[in-house]
């Protein structure tokens, strides 16, 4: 295992680790690939590239690595608060799993704290630890709120994710400015009054 990257900010570690094998096995592959594309991978400009391409795979998947509810445990603490919690504007960035191609946008998370609250870093990272995975934008949304929902055990659970699809943007019905919303709640956020809050306090300037 080799790393190119090492970053540590408040006690989160970046690390761009790859498994230098694999490595060599999917970039093996794409070279096949250039060369069915009619391409000739051993010019100058393409050289590099299957090697590129596969340490860029393995970090766009790295996702299948990390273990979200871990993330939660590692910052949960006992507080007496029992009102909205939102994160929102949280970046998204994804691998549509049919097409292969990005989709990317926002994500807006809150939950109502049950006698435990988690810091406010840790859900973004659990948004990236399953957004860093072949998915579908559906079961992204349903993904973290189920982890946020059986990990807390809070009142409720929200999230709405905000996403453009390459896959839709660059080819079949080429919609350039399409935007896909998926949604997920669980609990208090069921109540039609305690969504239309969350709904309200996402799409406001507060900031």
């Amino acid at each position: 295992m080799g790393h190119d990257e090492f970053d540590d900010v408040e006690g989160y570690k970046k690390i761009d680790r790859y498994n230098l094998k694999i490595v060599n096995e999917i970039a093996s592959k794409y070279k096949t690939i250039l060369t069915d594309m009619g391409e000739n991978p051993e010019r100058e400009g393409l050289l590099k590239t299957p090697e590129r391409v596969a340490k860029a795979m393995q970090y766009l998947t790295h996702g299948y690595d990390l273990n979200p509810a871990e993330i939660l445990k590692s910052a949960m603490f006992k507080e007496d608060y029992s009102q909205m919690v939102i994160v929102k504007d949280i970046e998204v960035y994804s691998m549509c799993e049919h097409h292969m191609l990005p989709f990317f946008g926002k994500a807006h998370v809150a939950y109502i704290p049950n006698g435990c609250v988690v810091g406010l870093s840790k859900i973004p990272r659990v948004v990236d630890a399953f957004a860093r995975r072949l998915q579908v934008q559906e079961r992204l949304t349903n993904e973290i709120r189920d982890c946020i929902q059986d990990t807390l055990n809070p009142f409720g659970v929200a999230v709405v994710i905000e996403c453009s699809h390459l896959c839709m943007q660059m080819r079949g019905i080429q919609k350039q400015n399409s935007v896909t919303t998926t949604s997920a709640f669980t609990g208090a956020f069921l109540k039609d009054t305690t969504r239309k809050e969350f709904i309200s306090l996402i799409g406001s300037k507060l900031h």
